[in-house]
């Protein structure tokens, strides 16, 4: 079997379980005449960000239709196998953290086309409430469950860092939330590096204990992306996005209790935890800028330092300019 076919086969076993394990939903909306509209959008996205509430409300499928696109909406568990989707074609648009476009620039398919500013209180480090763990410094040579590529990853290698602690000085168990949260419910792994709307979940169901999150660390950006083929051939459907993203962004952080009673019954999740999350997180879509394209390769040489991606990457050269979309988001 060769290379490209052992990559695709896993590329379709990464969607499937992501479609069937964690719910995945496709859809799409008619034009209002009775008819498809001739294009359609495929958008990958997470249960805590701000595309799931969108989603929910419909507002991005109306923003669309004059434009002639309907949409297919997949959920995924974790910005690394949205991205590995989108690289692989699979998806046009969506939405991670920071590190997994880090880990995934290799593939070179995709291009950052928007920025939101992270929460500092929505992800963090957790340990059981029984735990006889209080600081991050004991976590050497701990075992620590985390979705390797993700926020999370960050997260672990700067807190370890500011700690005086190396990468290597703790013993990383590489999961997938649902099995990260077994594993750390049973016992098996010493602490959980995860985000929202799971991070909320262990604290209200588990009792979880939070040791450190971005409260006195430097937190990255969460990015928008989109294919490059995707972003250079159709730059109104991308700034149409990012403009829908930033209205309703800007409307949520108004209305926290309003959006967790919409969104709430959508990811099967209790109003009070969606709540929570969704008044962590500052949401307010922005273009890629040159300050947001620095603090993301501090991201990208943070890993490198730490040989978790095989070499140096220059962040500028996946990004998406286009004028128009800055100005248009900026007037907002």
């Amino acid at each position: 079997m060769s290379r490209h076919t052992r990559i695709s086969l896993h590329v379709a076993a990464v969607l499937l379980a992501a479609l069937t394990t964690f719910s995945a939903t496709a859809q799409s909306t008619s034009n209002g005449n009775g008819t498809e509209p001739a294009n359609v959008l495929r958008i990958g996205y997470q249960k805590s960000g701000l595309l799931a509430i969108l989603k929910a409300q419909g507002s991005l499928d109306e923003k669309l239709k004059p434009l002639g696109y309907s949409i297919k909406w997949f959920e995924f568990p974790a910005g690394p196998q949205l991205l590995e989707a989108l690289n692989a074609n699979s998806v046009d648009f969506g939405y991670t953290g920071a590190p997994p476009p880090v880990f995934a620039q290799a593939g070179v398919r995709f291009v950052y086309v928007g920025a939101e500013p992270s929460g500092r209180h929505a992800e963090a480090i957790l340990v059981r409430s029984e735990s006889a763990l209080h600081s991050v410094a004991e976590l050497k040579g701990k075992r620590v469950a985390l979705q390797k590529g993700s926020s999370a990853n960050y997260l672990l290698l700067e807190a370890l860092k500011k700690a005086g602690l190396r990468y290597e000085d703790v013993r990383p168990v590489y999961l997938a939330p649902a099995d990260a949260r077994a594993a750390f419910e049973s016992g098996t792994v010493d602490a959980w590096a995860i985000w929202d709307p799971y991070y909320a979940a262990a604290q209200q169901t588990l009792k979880a204990r939070t040791l450190v999150d971005y409260s006195e660390l430097n937190s990255p950006n969460n990015f928008y992306e989109a294919t490059r083929d995707f972003a250079q051939q159709h730059p109104d459907v991308i700034g149409a996005i990012l403009g829908q993203l930033r209205t309703t962004g800007l409307w949520v952080n108004d209305h926290p209790v309003e959006t967790a009673a919409l969104i709430a019954p959508k990811v099967g999740l209790d109003q009070k935890l969606v709540e929570t999350w969704v008044r962590r997180y500052p949401y307010g879509t922005t273009a890629v800028t040159d300050e947001i394209v620095r603090s993301q390769q501090v991201v990208a040489d943070a890993f490198y330092g730490a040989h978790l991606i095989p070499q140096k990457i220059t962040v500028k050269d996946n990004v998406w300019q286009n004028r128009e979309v800055t100005a248009a988001l900026a007037a907002k």
